[in-house]
């Protein structure tokens, strides 16, 4: 297994246009789903957006880690609630995502930033996702 991160950064309410943010069921064209900006409603549907999509392929937990919070200081900044993160903490943030991602489990965070803008960071787990049988949007 290894990993795919992913960010969306963008006007929160935007979120709301649900319809662009999943596939097509039954699959068919995902010309559209494909094209849109905006962030997946399930993570695993990240591995059908364009590959030029991907942030970064990860090979460890450990790296994953490592990109999930170099972009959440990054945005620190931003925040929206700097005291309620503060509460969530960076460190609980990553020993979470390091137990998921170990048992093959996708992490999605979210974040209010300032100016009505979201932020969404993500690790897919790759070949294998347990949550859908997608190829690897690099192969």
């Amino acid at each position: 297994m290894h990993f795919h991160c992913y960010s969306w950064t963008g006007i929160g309410d935007d979120q709301r246009r649900e319809g662009e943010r999943r596939p097509p069921l039954p699959p068919g064209d995902l010309a559209a789903f494909r094209a849109s900006p905006l962030p997946p409603m399930r993570t695993c549907d990240w591995l059908l957006k364009p590959a030029d999509r991907i942030e970064a392929s990860p090979r460890t937990v450990d790296e994953a880690l490592t990109w999930l919070a170099e972009r959440y200081r990054a945005a620190e900044p931003s925040f929206l609630h700097p005291a309620g993160e503060a509460r969530i903490g960076l460190d609980t943030r990553l020993a979470n995502a390091r137990e998921s991602l170990t048992g093959g489990v996708d992490v999605q965070w979210g974040i209010w930033l300032t100016a009505g803008r979201f932020l969404t960071l993500n690790t897919t787990c790759c070949t294998p996702n347990r949550h859908a049988p997608y190829p690897c949007p690099r192969s």
